[in-house]
């Protein structure tokens, strides 16, 4: 998580958001995300909602009664790109992964992604700006659009 935390600024130039969900009393989830420095909403289920919902129980431990780790990757309109899976570490994505993910998606939804691609200069050049970031939208419209 701390280097979640670490990787947070650049997530945010990117137009990139993460939430957190945990069966954590919302105090509990408080006190961690300060702890942590964390910039992002930790998000509390103490009633385990979701745990329910998307099945997600890890049922080795009734005593505790704790979700399976989960973290999904999204694209715009909540499309489930990439699920990651694992109680232990191994299972968890690294950063690079995630960076990796948030990049395709970014290139799928950015026609402009390689300028050098056959065709946009002209493009461009032809006043035809309808496969270029939207300068003059915000990217919350942009983002809309593509979902």
């Amino acid at each position: 998580m701390r280097r979640l935390v670490d990787v947070y600024p650049e997530l945010e130039v990117g137009y990139t958001r993460i939430a957190l969900i945990s069966t954590d009393t919302v105090m509990q989830s408080h006190e961690h995300r300060a702890g942590l420095g964390a910039q992002w909403p930790f998000l509390a289920d103490p009633g385990r909602i979701v745990q329910k919902d998307l099945n997600i129980q890890e049922y080795t431990d009734p005593h505790h009664d704790p979700m399976i780790p989960h973290t999904l990757v999204l694209k715009a309109g909540l499309e489930i790109v990439k699920i990651y899976n694992g109680y232990w570490y191994w299972g968890r994505p690294s950063i690079e992964e995630l960076r990796a993910d948030v990049r395709e998606i970014r290139r799928s939804i950015s026609p402009d992604w390689d300028l050098a691609a056959p065709g946009l200069r002209e493009a461009w050049e032809r006043g035809e700006r309808d496969r270029f970031f939207p300068y003059e939208t915000s990217t919350a419209d942009l983002l809309r659009a593509s979902s």
